[in-house]
């Protein structure tokens, strides 16, 4: 029987970061759960594709935008389960436990508790926000990884092919609130560092109320400085 699991990365430039976020994932190979791991690139101009491709990662190329790099991904994956994973997130040790558990679920979609990869009471905010919001409102973000049945996910149209809120919408199209899962996915701070931790968060709070208030994504990602990077 074929392991359960395709794991779907979408990048940009992420030659710096793919490497810990590949090997973070080995555990999960070597208890059974990865049958793949497909990359799915916006057009990278460093060695992205080089570390894809020594990992053994298939590779799907296409123009950048991370909602229409997911689709593509998803579509090109094999697994009855799709794990995303965002280029700078690694998942913590003893993660495939919990994604072993999650599998006895295949009706509800499955988060990572959040964790930057910083101290300090920014981040512990930060992450601490996060980790309420998705648990009281069922709203992880793209940084907490999904790990989501194929089924549920061709049931609720997949991901929309849009450059910005891409994983808000997915997760408000599920019937159920997805499940915080029993281990943490730690991800960059680089985009809190550069903006500030109080800053940055409140920019992500603006941009999500916009959207829900019905300005569209390619207006959204104007002003939110690139777009691809975390929101939490």
């Amino acid at each position: 029987m074929a392991a359960p699991i395709s794991v779907v990365i979408p990048t940009l430039n992420a030659a710096d970061d793919l490497p810990q976020t590949l090997s973070a994932l080995v555990e999960g190979l070597g208890e059974g759960l990865i049958r793949e791991v497909v990359v799915s690139d916006g057009g990278s101009t460093d060695g992205t594709r080089a570390v894809a491709e020594a990992a053994g990662a298939g590779w799907v190329p296409g123009p950048p935008g991370r909602g229409g790099q997911l689709a593509r991904g998803c579509a090109a994956a094999r697994g009855d389960w799709l794990l995303v994973v965002h280029a700078d997130t690694h998942l913590e040790p003893g993660w495939s436990t919990a994604a072993q558990a999650a599998l006895h679920e295949p009706a509800r979609a499955h988060a990572f508790r959040l964790r930057f990869r910083a101290a300090g009471f920014g981040p512990d905010w930060v992450a601490g926000w996060a980790n309420m919001r998705s648990r009281a409102f069922g709203l992880p973000y793209g940084d907490q990884g999904l790990l989501i049945a194929r089924t549920l996910y061709h049931e609720i149209g997949g991901f929309p092919d849009i450059p910005l809120m891409e994983d808000v919408a997915l997760v408000r199209a599920l019937p159920s609130a997805p499940r915080l899962m029993a281990a943490e996915a730690r991800t960059s701070f680089a985009r809190y560092a550069a903006e500030g931790w109080v800053r940055r968060g409140a920019r992500n709070l603006w941009t999500y109320a916009r959207w829900r208030a019905g300005v569209s994504p390619d207006r959204l990602v104007g002003g939110y400085a690139g777009g691809a990077s975390s929101r939490n």
